[in-house]
Formats: C-alpha cells, sequence, structure tokens
C-alpha cells in the first residue's frame, strides 16, 4: 500500500527533524526541560515508542501533500516537525486545563512535575516549532519561510480560540448545533488544514491548488470530529480504545448532545437535572438515537467527508503520494462503530 511505504520513510525523517528542534533545549541546567519534553513526545521514560508517541498524522499530511503537488518532501521536513511541535504544546496544555492524567495510557507531564513546569515545557515547545519552520529558508526559501510562519501563527490562534470555546461552554447551558463549529474548528480541524496547505506551499505550488488543500485538510479535521462524537456515544469500546460512557458522563457537549438538547425531548430534561452515572449510558444513549442525534451526527459527518474528498481531488494529487493521501483519509474517516 502507498501509505504504509511512504510512512517507512517519511517517520524516521520527521522523528530526526523533531530531535534536533528539540535538541535547542539540551544545555547545562536545563537536563530535566529537556527530559520533560522527550517524555512527553514519547521518545524516553516508562512505556515509551510507538503508543507513546502517537501517529503523526499531521507531519505525515504535511509530507505527503508536497511529494502529491510535485515537491520534494525531504523540503518540508522543517515545516512537518513545527505542525507536530504544535500539537503536542496543545496537548500539554490541554492536559493541564482538562485535569487529564493520562496522555497515551501514561501519566500526562504535569502529573509528573508539576503544572508551572509542564506549563513552561509547553512554552517552550511552541517556541521550538516557530523556529523550526523557519528553517524552511534553508531548504525552500525565504519567501516561503515568511508565509508558512504566517501561516502557523493564524493557525495557533485559531488553535487557542477553539480551546477557549471549549472551556467556555463548559458552564453553559444554552449552547446551539451553531456554537459547536466554530469550537472543533479551532480545535482540531485548523492545524489540519495548516498541514495541507504548507505542505502543498512548500512545494511552490500555485494558489488555487493550496486552497483546494486547506479545504481538504479543515473538512477532513471537522468529519473526523463529528465522527469521534459520533464513537463517543455509540462505538464499541474494544474498537474505539476508551470507554464509550465517558462522553456523557463527562458532559462533553459534543455534536450530538447538541442535537437532543435542541429536541428538548426525555434526554434534554435528563441532561438538566445533573451528572450523568455509568449506568444511565446505555439508556441515554438509546433515548439520543430515538430523537435522531445519531442519524443526524452521521449525515453530518458523511457530508463532510464528501466535501474533503472533493476538495482532494479538485487539488488533484499526483503519484503514489496522491494514493497515500486518499488512503490515509479513508483510514481516518472510515471507522468502524
Amino acid at each position: 500500500m502507498p501509505l504504509d511505504n511512504l510512512t517507512q520513510s517519511y517517520l524516521p525523517a520527521i522523528e530526526d527533524e523533531l530531535k534536533s528542534a528539540i535538541a535547542l533545549t539540551k544545555k547545562p541546567g536545563l537536563e530535566n526541560l529537556h527530559q520533560m519534553m522527550t517524555y512527553h513526545m514519547g521518545w524516553e521514560g516508562k512505556g515509551s515508542g510507538p503508543k507513546a508517541r502517537g501517529k503523526r498524522i499531521r507531519p505525515l499530511l504535511t509530507l505527503l501533500t508536497t511529494e502529491a503537488v510535485g515537491g520534494d518532501w525531504n523540503r518540508a521536513l522543517p515545516a512537518a516537525a513545527a505542525v507536530e511541535l504544535i500539537h503536542n504544546f496543545s496537548l500539554l496544555h490541554d492536559d493541564i486545563e482538562d485535569n487529564s492524567p493520562l496522555r497515551r495510557g501514561r501519566p500526562t507531564a504535569w502529573k509528573l512535575w508539576g503544572v508551572p513546569q509542564a506549563i513552561n515545557t509547553g512554552d517552550a515547545m511552541f517556541t521550538l516549532a516557530h523556529l523550526a519552520i523557519l528553517r524552511l529558508e534553508e531548504t525552500a526559501s525565504s519567501s516561503i519561510a515568511l508565509k508558512a510562519t504566517r501561516v502557523l501563527q493564524n493557525t495557533c490562534l485559531h488553535l487557542t480560540q477553539g480551546q477557549y470555546l471549549d472551556i467556555a461552554y463548559e458552564n453553559r447551558e444554552d449552547l446551539s448545533l451553531n456554537d459547536y463549529w466554530p469550537m472543533v474548528t479551532g480545535k482540531t480541524a485548523a492545524l489540519l488544514g495548516a498541514c495541507t496547505e504548507l505542505g502543498a506551499l512548500v512545494a511552490d505550488s500555485e494558489e488555487e491548488t493550496r486552497v483546494h488543500y486547506r479545504h481538504f485538510g479543515l473538512n477532513l479535521g471537522l468529519a473526523f470530529q463529528a465522527l469521534d462524537d459520533l464513537l463517543g456515544i455509540w462505538g464499541d469500546a474494544a474498537k474505539i480504545g476508551k470507554s464509550n460512557a465517558s462522553d456523557l458522563v463527562e458532559g462533553k457537549k459534543s455534536l450530538p448532545v447538541l442535537f437532543g438538547l435542541g429536541k428538548k425531548g426525555g434526554f434534554a430534561a435528563r441532561w438538566a437535572n445533573g451528572s450523568i452515572t455509568p449506568a444511565e449510558v446505555p439508556g441515554l444513549a438509546d433515548q439520543l438515537e430515538a430523537e435522531g442525534a445519531f442519524d443526524y451526527t452521521k449525515n453530518i459527518a458523511d457530508q463532510l467527508t464528501g466535501q474533503a474528498l472533493e476538495a482532494l481531488e479538485w487539488a488533484n494529487p499526483q503519484g503514489n503520494a496522491g494514493a497515500a493521501l486518499h488512503e490515509l483519509a479513508n483510514k481516518l474517516l472510515q471507522r468502524e462503530l
């Protein structure tokens, strides 16, 4: 399969680029800061390895796009490292803000080193991402490096806006479906859109092509999130790797939940009465499905999937990398319930 073959080439180069970026913190007196970074990136500590590192979807998207446009993927490595560092910066801060004790099956950085130092680690990683993308001056050109930096900065603003809304929504009971999209666009979709846009930019593609790739990544992220919300209530826990009770128990205002609240029926009445227990989840999931939330969310996920794949077709990706982009998109968007 093209994706497997290209991934085998890309991943070692991605890890080397990431390690070079993070090596800037490896200085006398900063050993613990460097250790916190390497631990969070999944390279060191108990439980380190592929699972702790994550799938590196974002840098893979960047490199695949560059090659699918006809460019040299090696030139895009600084951009690939930058988007992965931004992703991990956001995870470090999200874990603190969400009070999450685990990340990929291991204790989070703040649980091991405390909140203040985990914040410092996230801040340093944010800075390293912006230093990393400037290396495009060496691999591409100063003009491309400047444009890429602007894309990354705007994306970081969207990320923080999405996280702000996510936290702000926790105590709001007047949310509608319209409130959902700005939040998930910032938290999930904006960075995927940046990955594909940056990949096309490094290949010095036409503006129209870059727009198509950005729309592909953006809609890919939105479709992925809608599907994730569906799986969070009706997914098979053995397949999705987490309990399908957690979203309702945690009071997550996901797409099906907001749909159900808008119906003002039995589900909304129970939601208004306070915290949901794990024992109530199966019945409430059935209630939501009866009120149409399952079909609604599935239809939205399907529509967004179609828009993502249509944008990819308009971008006209070429070669094995183009086939791998289709393969990766289908892999992300065709997860089983």
